[in-house]
């Protein structure tokens, strides 16, 4: 079977058929994609293709990334990062796609042959946030979680921007709201409305912020799961914030780097969907 690509409630999506296929339903795990390389759902799956995983693995494009990039460039996501990054950007972004998961997901169980069952999910950097929003908010029932690089903390994003561009960002009362809601540190302080096993890899040579907001989350939720070893934290030697080389935008050859995320995310879905 080959990879399907196409559309749910409006959202693109490249999703690769589970290993060993044999037509009948199989279990579904969904991933959003960084923002950084890769930044599409073709790329992010080429980057993290699980292979040997015996479930479909359903890639969805981030709002204005791939298929929605505004004609065909990524001017437009720059001018928005230009404008503001946190409430013209990186906000907006997140909340569109938390807003129009549950209409795809409901899409994509009547265009493919999944089960009815808890999903898995996956995010990469602000599509880690995303999934985390999924875990805290708990009205999609999820087999297992795994985080790649992930926003953890949005002021922790948006501080990184400001530095990379040598422009401070000037914070607001409604900003600091905002990077408020979206600290999932705190949020999940008080404990999750399910507890999913959770795995968060986290690149050795990520952003040192984002890799303090890791360890951060793990130990939060390992204090808040009544079974702390469901909660996992794999360091990837070698791998910085990114998974693939500048654009990432079209599917290319996996980095070794990329691959040893691969495979620990492999072995942790392989576990998570055959535990009773």
């Amino acid at each position: 079977m080959e990879t399907v690509t196409g559309t749910a409630a409006g959202v693109p999506f490249t999703a690769l058929p589970p290993s060993g296929a044999t037509g009948a339903s199989a279990p579904l795990i969904v991933s959003w994609h960084m923002l950084d390389a890769p930044r599409t759902d073709a790329a992010f799956a080429a980057a993290l293709p699980m292979a040997g995983v015996p479930a479909w693995r359903v890639h969805l494009g981030m709002p204005m990334c791939g298929a929605r990039m505004v004609d065909g460039r990524v001017d437009a996501v720059i001018e928005l990062i230009r404008k503001d990054p946190l409430m013209a950007y990186l906000a907006p972004f997140f909340h569109q796609a938390v807003d129009e998961f549950p209409a795809a997901l409901a899409e994509l169980r009547d265009q493919l042959p999944v089960d009815d069952g808890p999903i898995g999910i996956l995010g990469g950097s602000l599509g880690g946030a995303v999934a985390l929003e999924v875990l805290a908010a708990g009205r999609i029932p999820v087999k297992a979680a795994a985080l790649v690089n992930p926003v953890v903390r949005m002021r922790s994003a948006v501080e990184l921007i400001g530095a990379e561009s040598g422009r401070a960002y000037p914070w607001a009362e409604e900003s600091r709201r905002t990077a408020d809601e979206l600290d999932f540190v705190a949020r999940l302080s008080a404990g999750a409305a399910a507890q999913p096993p959770l795995l968060l890899v986290s690149g050795e040579r990520d952003h040192p912020a984002f890799r303090t907001d890791a360890t951060a989350l793990v130990g939060t939720l390992r204090g808040q799961y009544a079974r702390p070893g469901d909660v996992e934290l794999a360091t990837v030697p070698d791998l910085p914030h990114p998974l693939a080389e500048e654009p990432g935008l079209e599917p290319a050859p996996q980095l070794p780097t990329a691959r040893a995320v691969d495979e620990t995310l492999e072995r942790w879905f392989l576990q998570q969907l055959t535990a009773e």
